[in-house]
């Protein structure tokens, strides 16, 4: 179950909630995994991401997106449990930004970087080049032709 906070005064991405949850859907069917997750979506500004980009990262600027998992790699749960994923934090300023600075709609910058802290969440990364290339597969799978 995807659990959806605005921390910020803007209520321009509420049309947008349901296409959170269908893509939330797509990729767990991506992925071939069960609908056994909690998690949370937290909506905030560049002044909020960047103090906790700073005091969990140790990266003092403001970045578009972070993931916060609960589970490492390894941890098992037991099956009849639902499982709580953890959190994404999503910039809103950096959505209209990176938007308009990628030539595309506001909606898709959303979905995207939902979906990237989503995969974060579920074990995938980026920090080397083998990680990254299935990473970004997958995100363009799930993501596909949404403009």
């Amino acid at each position: 179950m995807l659990n959806i906070v605005n921390k910020t005064d803007y209520k321009d991405f509420t049309d947008y909630y349901p296409l959170l949850d269908e893509y939330y859907q797509r990729t767990l069917n991506v992925l071939k995994l069960n609908d056994d997750y909690d998690l949370s979506l937290i909506i905030c500004g560049p002044i909020t991401i960047r103090r906790i980009n700073r005091e969990y990262r140790h990266i003092d600027r403001v970045t578009d997106v972070i993931s916060f998992a609960l589970l490492d790699e390894g941890d098992s749960w037991s099956f009849d449990e639902r499982v709580e994923l953890g959190d994404i934090f999503i910039n809103r300023k950096r959505v209209f930004e990176q938007a308009e600075e990628y030539g595309h709609s506001v909606k898709r910058e959303f979905v995207f970087l939902f979906v990237h802290g989503l995969l974060h969440l579920l074990g995938y990364d980026h920090m080397n080049e083998e990680d990254e290339k299935r990473m970004f597969a997958l995100q363009k799978k799930i993501i596909g032709d949404l403009k």
